[in-house]
């Protein structure tokens, strides 16, 4: 037998090694620096004391991933730093662990990640906090296997790849609950998105729950079991999110406002006419470049999540998304992903941004 599978295996140890490392060293530096941090009321002003504007010399480096969304039309015009004033370095990553080893280690004070690596860094304490839920998750990430795996029975015994503590990795887990499919009946590995392109064109994997652009060319030649909408709908909910780390936040209250504004802006956009926006060659073209998504694709893909504007979004921080977080990292305890659970999520969880943003 290959030591290849080993050796995979113990690569993914490792780097799941660094993570805690570099958390823990992030959290020891917090705990010991006798800077304000932001307080998590939603009620509370976004703007403190130790306030520090972003100047156009400083450059802010935001992590940002490929999935769809409006929102890549305002990066993509540069609406962020327009807005800002600042300097911004997009960065793409490939999955919500690399972003949080990067705002971990101090590379990264904002990134967009999704609520199942969020749960797992937070249940560990890493100080940030949700201050945007830029979407709640629905086709636009699925389960796509072999043709011939027509029904979920099918799985048991067949090899499944997804990023490990992802929003698809919760929701594979989630799914095969509900099937009763115990998840150590299938074999279920951890590969990055473009790791799992790779090995569906060889026929290493009999399918893979991901997100674009891998998703379209899984689709290619697979049919899709189950997608995050309907996962969502028997009680198993994901989001996309905006984060910060907590110093940054107490720091630069103005730009995570003016972010927060000019999300908020592009959403209204779509909403005012979802069809005529991802019908639009110019977001086609843009959304494509930034995603790497074919671009007749991303019509149907944009249409796939729900994307809450300003209003909604107060709603959502202040009601049921902590508890969405909770639920999250108690399944994730029952998979053996995370060692323990907090009574409350709610200190990771602010409104502040997005109701100055509509002030």
């Amino acid at each position: 037998m290959s030591a290849q599978p080993q050796k995979k295996k113990k690569i993914s140890l490792i780097v799941a090694g660094l993570v805690v490392i570099g958390i823990a060293a992030f959290i020891y530096s917090q705990n010991h620096q006798n800077k304000p941090t932001t307080a998590n009321n939603g009620n509370a002003s976004a703007n403190t004391s130790s306030s520090e504007p972003v100047t156009s010399a400083e450059a802010i480096t935001v992590a940002y991933q490929t999935g769809i969304d409006p929102t890549k039309v305002a990066q993509a015009d540069g609406e962020y730093e327009a807005a800002t004033g600042a300097k911004i370095n997009w960065k793409k990553f490939d999955s919500g662990a690399d972003v949080i080893a990067a705002v971990a280690s101090g590379d990264v004070p904002l990134g967009n990640i999704g609520s199942s690596p969020f749960a797992a860094a937070t249940s560990q304490g890493l100080p940030i906090e949700v201050f945007y839920i830029s979407g709640i998750l629905g086709d636009s990430e699925a389960l796509v296997t072999k043709p011939s795996i027509n029904n979920p029975q099918a799985l048991i015994g067949k090899k499944i790849a997804v990023p490990y503590v992802s929003t698809t990795h919760y929701s594979l887990l989630s799914a095969l609950k509900h099937w009763n499919i115990d998840s150590k009946q299938v074999n279920i590995i951890n590969l990055r998105p473009p790791e799992i392109t790779a090995a569906w064109q060889r026929g290493d994997i009999d399918g893979a729950y991901v997100w674009e652009p891998a998703l379209g060319k899984l689709k290619e030649t697979g049919k899709v079991l189950v997608s995050s909408d309907q996962v969502g709908k028997w009680g198993a909910p994901t989001y996309d999110l905006w984060i910060v780390r907590k110093d940054f936040a107490a720091k630069h209250p103005d730009f995570l406002t003016q972010f927060a504004k000019v999300t908020g802006k592009q959403v209204v956009r779509y909403q005012q006419d979802p069809k005529a926006y991802a019908n639009n060659a110019d977001n086609i073209k843009k959304i494509a470049a930034l995603t790497g998504s074919k671009p007749e694709e991303v019509p149907l893909l944009l249409s796939g999540n729900q994307y809450p504007n300003l209003a909604e979004q107060a709603k959502l921080l202040d009601g049921s998304f902590a508890q969405d977080v909770k639920n999250t990292a108690l399944f994730l305890k029952q998979q053996g992903k995370v060692d323990a659970v907090k009574d409350s999520y709610a200190e990771f969880v602010t409104s502040k941004f997005v109701k100055a943003a509509q002030e």
